[in-house]
């Protein structure tokens, strides 16, 4: 098992090409998968400023045709060439993805350093590859222990202490254009997923009162109903646009906000603040051209987002390396159990076979049954020195050179060890299912989706 992820992120590519590639994300995970896959498993993390896919490679030699099979579905379902994918994904395996993710989740490669959304959306990420079945033991493993170093970075450090995102950046940048007097603002908000929850959030924190929503899939009324505001309907936005002071796009659907829109909704040459935090643009870039409106978007905030005390940086970074090095140790150790596991099958099987001997030439005599005690005895004596070499082997990132012992001295390949992982993974996942299916199903929910993928 080796851990792959194929990264496009705010720090090397531009949002235009990350939205791009987002384009049907939530349908690769489950489309790389098949009877021939050369992976077990995929989860793909798709925010406003990163598209990640993290997969299961089933071995080493697996790794490069799980990265073209990656890239081939991205491509088919963007419409990019997969040349083109392909120069926009950085890939990176083994220690090198868990730290990535590690990092990722603490908010320490966000656009706002310490950022809180992020940690949120990994565990979405999470929770929706579970739903559709593509999430492995491993990967399970992999984005809960991500999580909880989120956590120890956010509870131990100083970095996010100041509650600090991407809406909260955008916000403030609102506040230095014009003024702070939220309460006196016309607000129309568009969306109603993830980040559209945090800006009401944020919203009422700054004492907002005339907040509108609108979405064009009609969820606003449900919406409002949970969180404030006053939900817009086809025939009641130009209204409301031509009061606004400020607008915040939210969604990422097909429909942009344009010039056009503004004079036919009646501004005029009325001041507005136009902030948009959708990956694909709720704005159409014909707003920047109105003397009147002042655009905000994903690259300001990058620009505006103030840095973080070195020292906190610091501390927060060697937590994610500790974490990420301490997973690793366990992954080995799990490594090593597969193989421990292969070598107690192996040698099992040949003790019943003389047992099966004995047991036929001596009946059910009390030799015969103390010739087998004697046996199964010196069969856990002599398997418990290989176990515990195994185990510090394991430890020390030498889990190859226990696999090829066993297949040396026993013929016992790396294919048998990983069917022994492979059913020990099944039959976990079988125990988790049937614990789910006791539990009443949960209500589904628009703030669990990645803001451009809803509207």
């Amino acid at each position: 098992m080796v851990f792959v992820s194929l990264v496009a992120s705010h720090s090397d590519v531009d949002l235009e090409t990350v939205a791009r590639l987002s384009a049907g994300a939530s349908e690769v995970a489950s489309g790389v998968l098949d009877g021939t896959s050369p992976m077990a498993g995929a989860v793909v993390l798709a925010t406003c400023n990163r598209y990640e896919v993290y997969a299961e490679a089933r071995s080493e030699d697996d790794v490069e045709a799980t990265r073209s099979a990656v890239i081939a579905e991205i491509a088919e379902l963007s419409g990019l060439d997969e040349q083109t994918v392909a120069s926009a994904l950085t890939t990176l395996t083994g220690h090198e993805a868990v730290n990535h993710l590690f990092t990722v989740g603490a908010g320490l490669d966000s656009a706002v350093i310490g950022e809180r959304e992020i940690a949120g959306q990994v565990r979405r990420a999470l929770i929706e590859a579970q739903e559709s079945g593509t999430a492995t033991g491993s990967l399970v493993r992999l984005f809960q222990t991500a999580s909880r170093t989120a956590k120890d970075v956010g509870s131990h450090t100083a970095i996010g202490g100041r509650g600090l995102s991407i809406v909260s950046v955008a916000l403030d940048l609102a506040e230095d254009l014009r003024d702070d007097r939220w309460s006196e603002k016309n607000i129309v908000v568009f969306g109603t997923g993830a980040y559209a929850g945090a800006t009401m959030s944020l919203l009422q924190q700054r004492h907002a009162g005339n907040v509108f929503v609108y979405s064009n899939s009609g969820r606003a009324p449900a919406f409002v109903a949970t969180r404030g505001g006053t939900a817009l309907t086809d025939e009641t936005l130009a209204g409301a646009l031509a009061a606004a002071d400020i607008v915040i796009g939210c969604s990422g659907g097909d429909q942009q906000l344009t010039a056009d829109d503004l004079a036919e909704a009646g501004r005029g040459d009325a001041p507005l603040v136009a902030i948009d935090l959708a990956l694909t643009r709720d704005f159409d870039t014909s707003l920047e051209e109105l003397e009147q409106v002042d655009v905000i978007t994903l690259e300001s905030v990058r620009m505006a987002a103030p840095a973080e005390q070195t020292a906190a940086l610091e501390e927060a970074r060697s937590i994610v390396v500790t974490a990420a090095d301490e997973f690793a140790a366990e992954q080995r150790e799990r490594s090593a159990d597969a193989a421990i596991v292969a070598l107690r099958k192996h040698t099992q099987q040949v003790l019943e076979t003389e047992i099966e001997r004995v047991r036929a030439q001596h009946g059910c005599t009390a030799a015969a049954e103390e010739v087998e005690f004697a046996m199964r005895r010196m069969m856990r004596q002599l398997l418990h020195e290989p176990t515990v070499r195994a185990r510090e082997l394991a430890a020390q990132g030498r889990s190859d050179e226990v696999e090829s012992a066993l297949g040396s001295l026993f013929g016992i390949s790396t294919a048998d060890i990983a069917a022994e992982a492979a059913k020990k993974a099944a039959r976990k996942k079988q125990k988790q299912q049937a614990a789910s299916a006791k539990k009443p199903a949960a209500m589904p929910d628009d703030a669990i989706h990645a803001p451009h993928r809803t509207a």
